[in-house]
């Protein structure tokens, strides 16, 4: 018997306003959340990638409902493989590292731990064969990072530098526009 929650993503599609009607869904009903997550993080999940839109979705909205999940969000990163997994939960990532540096009350408080997986995440994903959205997202949260590492930057600059050539022009937009913040 499938859950309330596997219902709905059973009937989500890729079209935008498809997405925010079930993402509204969550947002009316909190409850769901917690299947939510453990959704995006189980790969073998039919609905996984479905998943993973919804929670983008959801962090533009409510970002601080990932608080009590960071450890399990952060620690689980790696087991990501599908494309349409990968570029929402980067994007949530980026997201992630915003608020933790930004300064607010409402911010999202990432242990050295979480920071560490979201760093490494984030190269994974920059080296390895993603889309190009991924890698954008990847380079951004990397940028960010790297103002308070500063090992990442050159690291950072090193990867981009070899890529740029290799890549598409939205990928080289994304790397000039950071490279420039760099130097």
């Amino acid at each position: 018997m499938s859950s309330e929650l596997q219902q709905k993503l059973d009937y989500v599609t890729a079209h935008r306003e498809n997405r925010l009607k079930c993402s509204q869904e969550i947002l009316d009903h909190p409850y769901l959340f917690n299947e939510l997550i453990s959704i995006c993080f189980s790969p073998e999940d039919k609905n996984n990638h479905k998943a993973c839109w919804i929670l983008e979705f959801v962090s533009y909205e409510e970002l601080i409902w990932l608080q009590p999940h960071l450890d399990f969000f952060c620690s689980n990163l790696k087991v990501l493989k599908d494309e349409s997994s990968l570029r929402p939960i980067a994007k949530v990532t980026q997201l992630l590292v915003k608020s933790h540096y930004r300064k607010s009350e409402n911010n999202i408080n990432l242990s050295e731990e979480n920071l560490q997986d979201c760093i490494e995440a984030s190269f994974d994903w920059l080296i390895n064969d993603v889309k190009v959205a991924t890698k954008a997202y990847s380079i951004r949260t990397l940028y960010l990072l790297g103002k308070y590492y500063d090992w990442i930057h050159p690291e950072l600059k090193i990867i981009v530098d070899k890529d740029y050539g290799n890549h598409s022009a939205a990928y080289q937009a994304v790397a000039r526009e950071v490279l420039k913040k760099i130097k």
